[in-house]
């Protein structure tokens, strides 16, 4: 009769383990979702980064676009200031111009008014000259038109023939200089 016992007790525990095994496998069963809804959780993820990828594309091209404009117009504009600064010059210019009874020396005071203007704004624009009397020949800055015979060393710039303009220390018109030739022996 203990035996009975035992084996309906132990029957008992198997039937309440398997039991409690069917509810855990139902449970996980419930908590793992269907392939559909993991199918549709994948799709609107998909669809949130293409979204993402989308705005960031359009957000890029904006921004270049902008950027495009931007030099566009700095480009465009570039000159206003330096254009504005001239106006000044050209008015004195015309200004002289149109004084009905001015003498060589009211042309003279003008024309030297009009060239500190005229200095005052490469000044302002950081237009520099490149005048190099008594300075070795500089490829980059001179450009030499003859060669002279002198006492100077060979090479040496003797003298200028037109001033050359150099901007933020860019050449932008050479100087044209003659220089001493090398002495013959």
């Amino acid at each position: 009769m203990e035996q009975n016992k035992s084996a309906s007790k132990i029957e008992q525990q198997d039937s309440t383990d398997t039991e409690q095994a069917i509810e855990n496998t139902e449970k996980e069963v419930a908590v793992i979702p269907s392939l559909e809804e993991m199918l549709k959780e994948a799709e609107r993820k998909s669809q949130e980064h293409y979204d993402a990828w989308m705005y960031a594309k359009a957000e890029g091209e904006n921004i270049r676009r902008r950027a495009a404009e931007d030099v566009g117009k700095a480009q465009k504009f570039a000159v206003e200031r330096f254009s504005n600064e001239m106006l000044a010059v050209m008015d004195s210019l015309q200004a002289g111009l149109a004084v009905e009874t001015a003498s060589v020396e009211s042309f003279k005071n003008g024309m030297e008014l009009t060239l500190k203007q005229l200095s005052s704004v490469f000044e302002k624009f950081n237009i520099t000259e490149i005048n190099p009397v008594g300075e070795k020949l500089d490829p980059h800055k001179h450009q030499a038109i003859g060669m002279v015979d002198s006492d100077q060393p060979a090479n040496t710039v003797v003298s200028v023939m037109q001033k050359g303009y150099a901007l933020n220390d860019r050449v932008l018109r050479p100087a044209m200089v003659m220089v001493a030739k090398a002495k013959e022996e």
